[in-house]
Formats: structure tokens, sequence, C-alpha cells
């Protein structure tokens, strides 16, 4: 492989006016296509066959109305001393006021029922029949309005809801995520014209993969957090890609290599580790499909493909842009920044230094990486899982304030209802089964704040009557649940189990049949999914990349090692997640000040996007040992040697890579600000504990035995030479004249080296 990819770097270098031009012809047909084909993304979570869409499915097939639509809730307070009732006419304005035509139904407090009991707050939910993405400028305008109105009239109005909680992209975090990058790439390099050459390549990478999901989204409906990994992915990983291929550039060129050669020859060795780091990404992202979750499988195959877009650009727009270059790449140094290359002869770097620390006393060093990730692993233990909701946002956001307003004088339940869908197509009696289902439900009386009948007031005859036409007519009713606790609290999610057990004999004894449903309901059975689809793929997609790492490293205790060092990077991470989300550790770091269950899709999706992250930093940092290994270093020797040449360049990608992901924790979303606060602790974990601290101790521990693997298994497997054994034989016959490409090659070595 290391043959065929200094080929194409060789083929790029002298092509780059075709390179490039291809690069920016689909940079602009993407953008193209996204102006003119895109689509909107959806905020909602949604599985077809659990039991909260079954819920919805009904309602939509016997109403033709949606409740998976958008939902506002304003919540009105009278000022002190006053009531809401002095403002009647002003609530029911408000009400008309927002009664667009995409709105299904806004309750009026005084019909509802929605006043606290001292009659000075109340709320009106607004349900839309499309999702927040796809609401019209009027919808929005008429929120606008309302709220406008009320506070004219000296009322206190707030907003929340996914309504008006739409995610957008920002692209702040990307500008943070390449600022540090930039920082790190100049002292690393020790030139700004170096070190903009990986961001160049990264932002290209991302522009297409963005630009195509963008696409994309005019034809499938696409998550909103879909776009916001992609890029969040792709900055990280093109600029750490295009850095380790950039980095044994430089290094060739300091060896004396004309800058032709020295980018194939890049490309071809550097360029190898690149190619199968990306494919581990890939494979545990596409992987993600397995779970046959929509949503998951949407943001795992955007990422992957951003990915290998990384990948394609490192290897064939980063040596065309040293082609244009010239010497200015390796010039153009920064007084006052070192530019030691780590693999020169006679230096001893920091890298050298950390690791003859390690291998000296290899097993406390062992022993106290284990116990460090152990320690920090604790918190795993009471990780709780829930959809976010409005009690999770900053309390200067007006949706939280809205939230906490509800909270005190409502209960935190009434943020999250449940509600009970009584099917009474099968029943024999329907009015009977609705009775027997009530019954059923008010004998659940833990963390029960009120239950709503259907019919509001029996001793009121015109009620009755409508209510039973109604059931006549759509065969089912609706029974709500209000909670004690808030609609991400454990307390939710048990009584909807309890009310679940509750109506488990409903169906055999009646005909209805029962379905629980609402924000909490749905969040409990995505996690059940979950959780179910999680042991299947760890095993598919674990076990594809331990295939792959057999084939690169050639051992069955590297792969081994790398695998089990990735769980203590996780466990980290979603330790470190749940005490500063879950128990509210240190929260100003990302701009929080609610303590709430971590994001319930974060455990599967960190998996995901971690071991591919994980084994980008084994690949690059063994693969380099095995590199000292087969050429001929004893193993303990090896281990330091690959180590001192490759630290440096892996503590500047892990960097970036926590920068990038750093810049996403400060989004204001709290979907992408779990997700990119857990992964820059993933990184960093990884990077520093696992890979600098704990694999240079097991691996000077095992020594050559690290190396093992069965002769039968040895022949039959294909050699990949990522270490660049083969390229350097090809090399060397070239430099003899044994090769006349390589002869060919010589004499046209262009000018710009």
């Amino acid at each position: 492989m290391a043959w065929y990819l200094y080929k194409l770097g060789r083929w790029s270098f002298r092509r780059r006016f075709a390179v490039i031009g291809v690069w920016v012809a689909l940079l602009l047909g993407g953008g193209v296509a996204a102006l003119t084909l895109s689509g909107e993304t959806s905020d909602s979570f949604e599985l077809p066959d659990i039991e909260s869409s079954q819920a919805a499915d009904l309602v939509q097939d016997r109403t033709g109305v949606t409740t998976n639509g958008a939902v506002a809730r304003v919540v009105v307070q009278a000022p002190d001393g006053e009531t809401l009732a002095d403002y009647q006419a002003d609530v029911t304005a408000a009400v008309e006021t927002l009664s667009t035509d995409h709105v299904v139904s806004a309750t009026d407090p005084f019909a509802a029922g929605t006043l606290s009991e001292d009659g000075t707050t109340g709320y009106i939910t607004v349900s839309y029949d499309r999702q927040a993405s796809e609401l019209a400028e009027a919808d929005l305008s008429a929120l606008d309005d309302a709220v406008a109105d009320l506070e004219d009239a000296d009322l206190t109005a707030l907003v929340s809801g996914d309504a008006v909680s739409a995610t957008e992209l920002s692209h702040t975090a990307e500008a943070i995520g390449i600022a540090i990058a930039l920082v790190v790439l100049t002292i690393t390099f020790g030139s700004l014209v170096a070190a903009g050459m990986p961001l160049v390549t990264a932002v290209v990478g991302v522009g297409i993969g963005i630009l195509g999901v963008t696409t994309l989204s005019g034809f499938l409906e696409l998550s909103s957090v879909t776009p916001a990994l992609a890029s969040m992915l792709g900055l990280a990983v093109g600029i750490d890609y295009a850095l380790f291929i950039m980095s044994r550039f430089k290094h060739e060129v300091q060896e004396g290599r004309d800058h032709e050669q020295a980018a194939a020859i890049a490309v071809g060795t550097a360029g190898s580790a690149v190619v199968f780091a990306g494919l581990t990404v890939v494979i545990a992202l596409s992987g993600l499909a397995i779970t046959g979750i929509s949503f998951l499988t949407q943001m795992g195959l955007a990422g992957a493909a951003t990915v290998a877009v990384a990948v394609l650009v490192s290897l064939t727009l980063l040596p065309a842009i040293l082609a244009l270059t010239g010497k200015r790449v390796v010039s153009g140094r920064i007084p006052g920044l070192k530019n030691r290359d780590p693999e020169a002869k006679g230096g001893v770097t920091t890298g050298r230094r950390w690791v003859d620390l390690v291998t000296r006393f290899r097993v406390p060093a062992l022993l106290a990486g284990l116990a460090f990730a152990v320690v920090a692993s604790i918190p795993v233990l009471q990780m709780e899982l829930a959809l976010p909701d409005d009690g999770s946002k900053p309390s200067s956001d007006e949706a939280r304030q809205s939230y906490d307003l509800i909270a005190d004088s409502f209960g935190a339940g009434a943020n999250g209802p449940l509600t009970v869908i009584i099917d009474t197509a099968g029943a024999d009696d329907p009015a009977a089964a609705v009775d027997e289902a009530l019954a059923e439900v008010g004998s659940v009386d833990q963390d029960v704040a009120a239950v709503v009948p259907p019919v509001t007031d029996p001793s009121d005859p015109v009620a009755v009557q409508t209510f039973a036409a109604q059931l006549e007519q759509t065969q089912f009713a609706s029974i709500t649940v209000v909670p004690e606790s808030g609609p991400s609290g454990q307390a939710t999610k048990d009584l909807v189990a309890d009310v679940r057990d509750a109506l488990s004999s409903l169906e055999a004894d009646t005909g209805a049949v029962p379905y629980v449903t609402g924000q909490t309901a749905a969040g409990v059975d995505i996690s059940e999914s979950l959780a179910e689809a999680f042991p299947k793929y760890l095993v598919v997609v674990i076990g594809l990349a331990f295939v792959l790492l057999v084939l690169v490293f050639r051992s069955i205790l590297v792969p081994l090692k790398a695998t089990l060092g990735f769980l203590a990077s996780v466990g980290v991470s979603l330790g470190a997640t749940v005490a500063v989300f879950q128990w509210g550790w240190l929260q100003g770091l990302v701009g929080l000040d609610a303590e709430a269950p971590v994001m319930f899709i974060l455990p599967l999706l960190l998996t995901g996007i971690l071991f591919g992250l994980a084994m980008d930093y084994e690949v690059f940092l063994v693969s380099r040992m095995r590199e000292e290994f087969v050429h001929g270093r004893e193993a303990r020797d090896a281990v330091v040697h690959g180590f001192a040449h490759s630290a440096r360049v892996v503590t500047a990608a892990a960097l970036i890579m926590v920068g990038v992901f750093g810049g996403f924790a400060g989004s204001a979303d709290i979907i992408i600000k779990t997700i990119g606060f857990a992964l820059a602790v993933g990184v960093l974990a990884d990077a520093f504990l696992v890979r600098m601290l704990i694999v240079p101790a097991v691996m000077s521990i095992v020594g050559k035995h690290m190396w093992w693997l069965p002769r039968w298994l040895d022949r039959a497997m294909p050699d990949l030479d990522v270490e660049g054994e083969s390229l350097a034989r090809r090399l060397e016959a070239e430099q003899s004249g044994g090769d006349h490409d390589g002869a060919k090659h010589a004499a046209g070595t262009h000018a710009a080296s």
C-alpha cells in the first residue's frame, strides 16, 4: 500500500493544478447544490415501533391531526397583588392571536384549567401541525405579538417549548477550533505557512462534507444535530490527518530530500497510517446503522462520509498545495519558536524524556494510569439518561425561565405530563373500558400530582355527551397524568413503568389497548431501544476494527490492548460528563447552571465516535513503534524510539482535537454541548492517559511478545506494508538506477523543490 500511496502523492504533487481544480469544483458544486436543493432539518428524535410513537400514529390516523408537531407554552403571570381573572380578556385575546393556520390547538387557561391554585399564573399550550423547523414566519410572529400584547397589559409572559428552540448550526464553534488549531500548529511547525496547510485542507474537506449533508436534507429528513456532528468530526480529523502527513514531509525535507519526493514519501508512510486510522473511524461511525435507529444512522453515515473526504483531501490536496508553496513551507520561521525535528539524530526531546521515565517505572506507571481511569469512571455507576428539556438550559434563557415559572406554580411535572391513549376500537363497551383505564391509572399514587380524565366535569351533561360522541367517532380517549417530578427525573421515568404495569391487563379485560406517550415516555422507549442495540453494535464494529488492526500491526495483543485502553477512555469521558452535567461539578466551565441527566443517545454515540478516534492515535503512535521493531530494533528500544518520534505530533493532534470539540462544548444547544464536552474529555483521556502512559508501560512490560502472531495467520494475511518497508526497498532501487520510473522521477523533479 505504501508504494501506491507514494505514487498518488507524487502524482498529486506533479498535477497540482488539476488536483486543486477538482477539489475547488467539488466545493463550488456542493455550494450550488446546497443552495438549490437543501431542505429543513428536524429537531425530533423518533422511532416508528416504540409505544409512544404508536400512540401518536393512532391519534393521527383517527383524527388527521399530528401529535408530533412543535409545541410552545406561553406562561403568563399577573402583577403582584392581582390575579389573571383581572386580565382574562387580555389572555383570551392572546390565545386568538396565537391561533394561526398551522396551529392545531391553543388552550385558553380559563377553559383548560391550566391556572395555578392562587390564580396568579396560567399557561397557554400551542400545538402545531408541523416541526419547529417547518413553521412559517407568521407562526413565529404570532408568538412575538402575543407576548408583546400581554407585556403591554403589565403581565409577565415567557415562552418555552421546541417551537422556539430549533437548533441552528452556529459557526462560532468551528472558528474557536480553527483558532486553537492555528496556535498549536504554529508552535509545532514554527511557521505560519506550514501551520496553514492542514487548516486549508481541513476546511475544504469539512466544507464539502457539510454541503453534501445540507444537500441531502432536501431529500431526507435529517436531524438538526447531523450537520454539527459532521462539522465537528470533519474539522478535527481533517486537521489531524494533514498534520501527520505534513510533519513527515518536513522531516523528509530536513533529511535532504527534494520537495516532490518528500511529499510522496510522506503520503506513502504517514499516509498509510492516515488511511487505516480513517478506516477505523469510518467503520465505527457507519456501524451506527446496525442499531436500526434512523437518526443515529444519519449521524453516523454523515460523519463517516466527512471523515472519508478528509482522508482523500489529506492524501491528494495537501501534496498539491505543497507543490504550490515551494520553499515557503519550510521557511518563514517565527522568531522565538523552536522547530526541532523529533526524528533528528542526537536530539533529546521532551517525548524521549517522558517515555524513558515511563518505561523505567513501567509497572508503577501502569498501575497509576489504571487507578486514575477507574476512579474517574466511578460516576458512570450513577448515570441517568433522558431526553434534554428546557430545564437543562442556562437560567438566562427565556425557555428556562418559563420552565421554572411553570414548575414553581404548578409543579415540575407540569412541564412534561404523560398522556395515556386508550384505543377502544376492539372494546365491547368503550365507555366502560375508559372508566376501568381511569381507575387503574388512578391507583398509581407514587409521583402523581394529578390525573386529568377525558371528561373534566362528569356532572356537566353537555361535557359527557360531547365526550361520548367523540369516543364513538375517533374510538380512543386521552387521559393526562401530571407527575410530581420533572420530565427528565428518574421518578418520572419510573412512573411511566408504573402506569404501564397498572394498565397491563386492560386489553385482556376489556379489549381496549392502552398506550403511554409523552416526552418522558418517548425518552424511556428510545433508551430501551438503544440499550438493546448496543451489544450488537459493539460486537460488530469492534470486531471489524479489531480485524483491521490485526492486519495493520500483524499482532493479536496490540489490537487487544488498544481496545481495552479505549474502554478506559470511554469510562473517563462518561464519568466526567456525569459529574459536570448530572451532578453539577464545575458547570460554569461549560456555561451551565442546572443539573440534568445525561443526554440519552450519548453512551452509544460516544462509544462509536471515540472508538474510531482512539484507534487513530493507536495507529499513529504504535505503527511507528512497529516500524522501528521491523527495522531491527529490540522490542523495548523500539517502543522508546517509536514513541519519541511520534509523541510531539500526536500531542499536537490531540490538543487540536480537544480544542475543536471544546469549541462545540460552548454551544448554546445542550445536545451539541454534551457531545462536544464528552468528546473533548474522551480524546484528552485517550491521548494522554492511555496512549502516552498506559500504552508504553504495557508494551515495555510485555516486550517482544506484544508482536506475537500465529505463523499460520501470518502466512494467511496480506502484507499491507503500513511501515513502508517495501517503499524503502523500491526507493533504494530507484537511487541505484534499478527502476526506470525512478530515473524519470529524478530527471523530472520540479523546481518547486
